[in-house]
């Protein structure tokens, strides 16, 4: 194998809109901004609201729903 070519392994910071700072290990060894985080993003978070467009769970349960619930 040869030697001195893998890129020197650091630590960066990750800097989130929200305040959040996370130390994170990199070749690129800069910090950077990130603009939503698992401290922050919806998903992680639990406000995360499912929204019926157009009515489609409705259209879906009307179409499927009595062969999904009598089986």
């Amino acid at each position: 194998m040869k030697t001195d070519i893998h890129p020197n392994y650091g630590t960066m910071t990750a800097n989130c809109s929200c305040g959040n700072k996370i130390e994170v290990g990199s070749t690129l060894a800069t910090s950077i901004h990130v603009d939503v985080c698992s401290q922050c993003h919806p998903f992680y978070t639990g406000k995360q609201k499912t929204v019926d467009v157009g009515g489609r769970i409705d259209r879906f349960k009307k179409r499927f729903g009595a062969t999904l619930s009598s089986k």
